[in-house]
């Protein structure tokens, strides 16, 4: 099989560059904007001494309260032993601890301390100026409209994937 299209066909080759007109150029685009957001916010967390992958776990448990790992990592889109790294680092930094789990001696739910919603709270006070930078360049409206799209972007009506 060869890179190039069959011939007759006028495909359109991924370039990831402004106006790429492929099928891929969603996608593409997609992962240039995490980029961008993601070291956007790392900077917010930097000070804090945390990093994406602890307050995407803080996060996980704002929301659903004391969570075993394994659904941890299926919330955060982690593995197994990154997910460990992960809770390892956040009870070290006194930010959430494990406990056992009623009935099962083998599984241990992951919960957030004190210090930790404390620090959730702080990273968003912190991220607040800087989610400006991500948004400075649309016009009124904008920011709010591009959230809407994501949204149903990511969490389709009809449940697909």
């Amino acid at each position: 099989m060869t890179a190039d299209a069959p011939r007759g066909t006028s495909a359109s080759r991924a370039t990831g560059r402004p106006g790429d007109t492929s099928p891929f150029a969603l996608g593409l685009l997609l992962r240039r904007a995490h980029w961008r957001a993601g070291a956007v916010m790392s900077e917010a967390l930097r000070p804090l001494g945390i990093e994406m992958r602890h307050f995407a776990v803080l996060m996980a448990l704002v929301d659903r309260g004391p969570t075993v790992q394994r659904d941890l990592a299926a919330a955060t889109g982690s593995d197994k032993a990154g997910i460990m790294r992960v809770v390892d680092d956040l009870e070290r930094k006194g930010l959430a601890v494990r406990k056992a789990v009623p009935g099962d001696r083998r599984v241990r739910a992951v919960e957030i301390t004190p210090a930790g919603v404390e620090l959730f709270d702080a990273a968003h006070v912190a991220a607040a100026p800087l989610a400006g930078r991500l948004v400075a360049g649309l016009g009124p409206g904008e920011p709010e409209r591009l959230t809407e799209l994501l949204t149903r972007f990511a969490y389709p009506a009809n449940g697909e994937e």
